[in-house]
């Protein structure tokens, strides 16, 4: 029976995706579960799995093609058997694969073989990256030898992890399978756009055509937090072996503020506003090349040493590009820490169809008049905020804005447990 398998949605908003690289062939047999093509979108890199049991009759879509969610990619000629019987077959296939395979290898040449298992998968260079597995001493189950999730995911279950750092050969065969290359004409180069780039471009239109933005500033007096951080932050490295920055004193004053006023924890529905009870904090986080929103979820049940493992954490997936489905799925609220780039004002795009985007500006020492008119030198912040204007009016938001204000600047050593 010819079944189409069709482009899943891989992440929230996400419309299409980019088929980076086939793993199999026509006329090759797959089972139930076994991984059909990569492919890469603004949010994740991931596998296509296929749903049944079968051989690939026809593969429609070809590599580096952008395919809409829901589009076909291939066709499957499923067997008709039921579910107990899928289970039994894609065991006895398996089996008969192994022994076919290890008898045709003995008349083989062993370097093909050797250079068949060393075929990885995205996902696969990502859990053993997250784990530390060393690949080169793992028996892969899949065709020729080939290691598949369930070889690692047994491993990390079992605990007899091989460890061992990605070797510098599949590190560089991961950057030649996302790389385009660029195309230098007289005195201009023609630089392809990647999935993520393109992605997020019509995201970002699609943001501005559909959401009215407005926007507000406050400046916010941090002197207390830089002073509080400098005293603890040797001592938060020793004792938790990573580095505290400021984002998560802001981080922690932003999720109080959206407890306190839910109607900006929201997003626009259509006909109705949807206020979120829990706060999923997207935070926005870019590699050398690429901006990426994964999320912190339940961030309103962490501390500020919470906050700051689970920012350390996500970092590293960006960095690494290991980012899962599930880590940029349900946001509800975004921060940007634009300050990290030294700037100090901005007006950021609406991650729809949340209804409001934060950014955190540069801290900078500047002279201030104090309440009783003395001049000083403080370390003061700009924050701003973009709201879908659908959604929020400036009376809650100047509300919500103000208590980010008090709850930082009333941020010390006796106010704040670390």
């Amino acid at each position: 029976m010819a079944t189409e398998i069709t482009m899943p949605q891989l992440g929230e908003s996400v419309t299409e995706g980019t088929l980076t690289k086939w793993l199999v062939k026509k006329g090759d047999y797959v089972n139930k579960y076994d991984p059909l093509a990569e492919v890469m979108t603004d949010k994740v890199n991931a596998e296509v799995p296929s749903l049944y049991t079968g051989f690939i009759k026809e593969l429609v879509a070809e590599e580096d093609e952008t395919i809409e969610v829901g589009g076909i990619i291939c066709i499957l000629d499923v067997e008709k058997i039921d579910s107990k019987e899928i289970i039994e077959e894609d065991i006895k296939q398996e089996s008969l694969q192994t022994s076919s395979e290890n008898e045709k290898n003995k008349d083989e040449d062993p370097v093909e073989e050797s250079s068949n298992k060393k075929r990885y998968s995205p996902a696969v260079l990502r859990l053993s990256q997250e784990h530390a597995i060393d690949l080169n001493q793992v028996n892969g189950s899949g065709r020729g030898g080939r290691i598949t999730r369930k070889d690692l995911y047994s491993i990390i279950e079992n605990g007899q992890v091989p460890k061992a750092e990605i070797t510098e050969e599949i590190s560089q065969s991961r950057k030649e399978s996302t790389s385009k290359p660029i195309i230098s004409k007289g005195r201009t180069d023609e630089i392809p756009l990647s999935s993520v780039r393109k992605t997020t471009a019509q995201n970002m239109v699609k943001a501005k055509q559909e959401a009215p933005h407005a926007w507000m500033m406050i400046e916010v007096d941090v002197t207390e937090i830089v002073r509080f951080r400098e005293k603890v932050k040797t001592e938060f490295l020793e004792k938790e072996g990573m580095k505290l920055t400021f984002l998560p004193f802001f981080m922690k004053a932003t999720i109080d503020a959206l407890k306190k006023y839910p109607e900006v924890n929201a997003k626009w529905a259509g006909d109705k506003i949807i206020r979120h009870k829990d706060v999923h904090l997207s935070m926005a986080v870019a590699n050398e090349d690429e901006l990426f929103v994964p999320v912190i979820r339940h961030a309103d049940e962490k501390n500020i040493k919470g906050l700051a493992r689970e920012l350390a954490t996500i970092s590293k997936k960006v960095r690494s590009n290991s980012l899962k489905q599930e880590d940029v799925q349900g946001g509800t609220f975004t921060l940007n820490n634009t300050g990290s780039f030294g700037s100090i004002q901005s007006q950021p795009i609406i991650n729809m169809p949340q209804a409001a985007i934060l950014t955190v500006e540069s801290i900078v020492k500047r002279p201030v008049v104090l309440d009783n008119d003395a001049i000083a030198i403080r370390h003061m912040v700009n924050l701003c905020l973009s709201l879908d204007h659908r959604v929020l009016d400036g009376l809650i938001c100047g509300k919500f804005m103000a208590h980010i204000k008090q709850s930082l600047e009333n941020m010390n050593e006796k106010t704040v447990t670390i």
